[in-house]
């Protein structure tokens, strides 16, 4: 990614171990990039490391690599035969993020990240919704995207770090002032947000997912614990919520930087343990309708009532948590609270879909995780007079542990489940459906569990099976406008699909 100046490795914050003093005309992670030169970062990967293609860099005319030693060692023979300066780093994931936020230029104004297992699309919405509210030019960044005042395409939720501050610097020039930032475990692992600079930063909650990447819940929580750890000045604001079994953990990380905490919970103050933080955003109460909800909250002895036309009550968690990181960065209580109402659902995320002549509603979730589908399920139930209907799957090629977790976790919140495929990737379908199918059946009444493998056919079947007051919750693919089946992506949208069976089922087409 280049520009039309040049910068010396000094301005971009590297110092060269030897070769020739090199002047940047541009940044690349992949080899087929470099141009003339260019700055090539050798970075290690999980399947291969980066200096593979150091050599690739060089012919290409690149003026500079950044790599570690482990990169050095396998291009050893190319770099003593090259004048390319040769920049070590122990950690060169977060020396490119760094050199690319000196590169890009400015970042907009006021940038918050959230991070946890769940709800952080949601939070990032919220945020950037009430921004827009106040009258402020905002986006929020992750998986769904570039949205709001500006937008752009993403390919991951925490892109790499040079994409995520080309865009960042592209979003400024725009004339964006206000950002909020999803924090995926392997954006921070990988060290792809290091450079940006955040107001403050929250935390949703902590649950199993990913474990095929970070092996250990320790080295997932140690993930997501380094946006307050490491990357959260110590002037920031935490926004952090106390009511997961992890918040009490993520506080006192924040805390002993110094960072001011803000907690949010429904949890009584004089309930609290001795050093965990008082909420100071605190839910006093929800009351649950179909279409929404109503919250009773406190502010800092402020008592306030505000609708949300939400379903969900994890809903509401969410929005405390985004008010909060609007407030932490800067924005009055109040005018936060009083554009709450005004707040609309994220694309597949507890988004009505389709509605039966008799009354039965279809939802579609990103749920993809068992504590995902425990919450959604159990949020739905308050606003449901009839029963409940689950369609679950399970990704291919991921965490196989918590597969027969998410068949468990539908048969214990749904009075009906459909387990069908999601993306079941290179893996064989039916061996993934089996597992889900495991947990399903063990933990409720074998009769409600019905498996269905073509995901089409399982919509039109969860939907056909709806009585009035009865609901169909769709989990795993949200937003998803494809279904991944080996290599292939197959045009397949959930709530599209959700109203095509609708109006078949109903004579419209």
């Amino acid at each position: 990614m280049s520009t039309d100046r040049s910068l010396s490795l000094a301005d971009l914050g590297l110092t060269a171990r030897r070769g020739t003093p090199a002047r940047i005309s541009g940044i690349a992670i992949d080899s087929r990039e470099v141009q003339e030169g260019y700055l090539f970062a050798a970075l290690p990967g999980t399947r291969v490391h980066g200096g593979e293609f150091i050599q690739y860099a060089l012919r290409m005319g690149a003026a500079a690599i950044l790599t570690d030693a482990e990169g050095a060692r396998i291009a050893r023979a190319e770099l003593d035969a090259s004048d390319a300066a040769l920049v070590l780093s122990e950690d060169p994931r977060a020396a490119l993020a760094r050199a690319a936020a000196l590169w890009f230029g400015p970042q907009p104004e006021t940038v918050v990240a959230v991070t946890g297992t769940n709800g952080k699309t949601s939070v990032a919405s919220f945020c950037r919704q009430i921004w827009l509210n106040l009258g402020l030019d905002a986006v929020n960044l992750g998986t769904t995207g570039v949205e709001g005042a500006w937008t752009y395409p993403l390919r991951h939720t925490t892109p790499d770090a040079l994409t995520l501050q080309r865009v960042l610097a592209e979003a400024a020039r725009a004339g964006i002032t206000h950002v909020a930032m999803e924090a995926s475990s392997h954006g921070l692992d990988q060290r792809r947000l290091d450079g940006v600079t955040l107001a403050a930063a929250g935390f949703t909650n902590f649950s199993q997912d990913h474990l095929d990447y970070h092996g250990t819940f320790e080295a997932y929580f140690e993930a997501k614990a380094a946006l307050f750890g490491r990357l959260l000045d110590d002037n920031g604001v935490a926004v952090i919520n106390l009511d997961d079994p992890k918040g009490a953990d993520m506080a006192a990380i924040a805390s002993a930087r110094g960072q001011e905490v803000i907690g949010i919970g429904s949890s009584d103050p004089d309930a609290r343990t001795a050093g965990v933080p008082v909420p100071r955003l605190r839910l006093l109460g929800q009351r649950f309708d179909a279409t929404g909800q109503d919250l009773r909250f406190d502010w800092q002895g402020s008592v306030q009532m505000v609708r949300l036309n939400l379903v969900g009550g994890f809903q509401a968690q969410n929005v405390m948590v985004a008010a909060g990181l609007v407030i932490a960065a800067g924005e009055d209580p109040h005018a936060v609270f009083a554009a709450l109402p005004e707040l609309v659902t994220v694309r597949g995320r507890m988004e009505l879909a389709a509605t039966r002549e008799n009354g039965a509603s279809v939802f579609v979730d990103y749920a993809h995780t068992p504590d995902a589908v425990a919450t959604a399920l159990g949020a739905l139930r308050p606003h449901v007079m009839g029963r409940i209907v689950a369609i679950i799957g399970a990704g291919g090629d991921r965490d196989m542990g918590k597969r027969p977790l998410m068949g468990a976790a539908a048969a214990d919140h749904a009075d009906i489940v459909i387990v069908t495929d999601d993306n079941p990737r290179t893996e064989d379908p039916a061996a993934i459906r089996r597992a889900v199918m495991a947990g399903a059946v063990a933990r409720g009444d074998g009769t409600k569990v019905t498996e269905i493998g073509d995901r089409a056919e399982a919509i039109l079947r969860g939907v056909d099976q709806l009585g009035p007051g009865d609901a169909l919750l769709i989990c795993g693919k949200g937003h998803e406008t494809g279904q991944i089946v080996g290599s292939d992506v197959l045009p397949f949208d959930d709530a599209e699909q959700a109203s095509v069976a609708v109006a078949a089922l109903e004579g419209r087409i």
